[in-house]
Formats: structure tokens, sequence, C-alpha cells
């Protein structure tokens, strides 16, 4: 029980840096971080452990470049947030979530044209 409790306390408090994060940038990308981040925590609250442990350390890591893109681990902000996947990675993606992520990138330029 207590393995619960702590994994339980690690993913709020990554969950809450996420959204603290997200204040950082600008209005209509914190929404749609804000809203994802919600979405993708509440689907994996019942995942199994191996792909819990691959989920923190997904999100640990966004979080780490994030803070360092908006500036807060380095003297200086970089002028942008995001990375790119490499190919490896999104071949290694099921369906819905390579659907998922191409409708966040028509999220995030604001686009309206459905595909």
């Amino acid at each position: 029980m207590h393995n619960g409790v702590l994994h339980v306390r690690k993913v709020r408090l990554l969950y809450k840096t996420i959204l603290k994060l997200h204040r950082g940038l600008p209005e209509a990308l914190q929404s749609l971080g804000d809203n994802y981040v919600k979405d993708e925590f509440k689907r994996h609250k019942k995942c199994n452990s191996a792909e819990a442990a691959q989920f923190m350390m997904e999100w640990t890591h966004y979080a780490v470049v994030l803070a360092n893109q908006l500036g807060l681990q380095e003297p200086k902000p970089t002028l942008e947030v995001g990375t790119d996947l490499d190919e490896k990675t999104l071949e290694l993606m099921r369906e819905d979530q390579v659907v998922q992520l191409y409708e966040m990138l028509q999220a995030a330029k604001g686009s309206t044209t459905a595909t």
C-alpha cells in the first residue's frame, strides 16, 4: 500500500508541476496544454505498472524540457517551446496516438478544418 500512496503523490506532484509550468506559455498554448495534460492523466489513471513507469518518465522529461525552455533552469529562455519528434518515436506510436497528436497540432495552429 505504501508504494501505491507514494506513486499517487508523485503523479499528483508531476501533474501540478506541469500545470504551473504551463502558466509561462502564451494563453492559447496554456489552455491547449492544460486540457491535454488533464485528459492524459485521466486516461492513464488505471494503467498497468509498466505503462505507468513509461508515462511518468515521458511526462517528467516534458516538464524538465519545458522548464529549460521557459528559462526556469538556465539564465535565459529559448525562443521556442517544444521539441520535434523523431521518426522512430512516431513509428512506435499507436494509431490513436498519432491521430491525437495530429488533432493537437491542428488545435495549436488554430485550424478549424477537419480531416
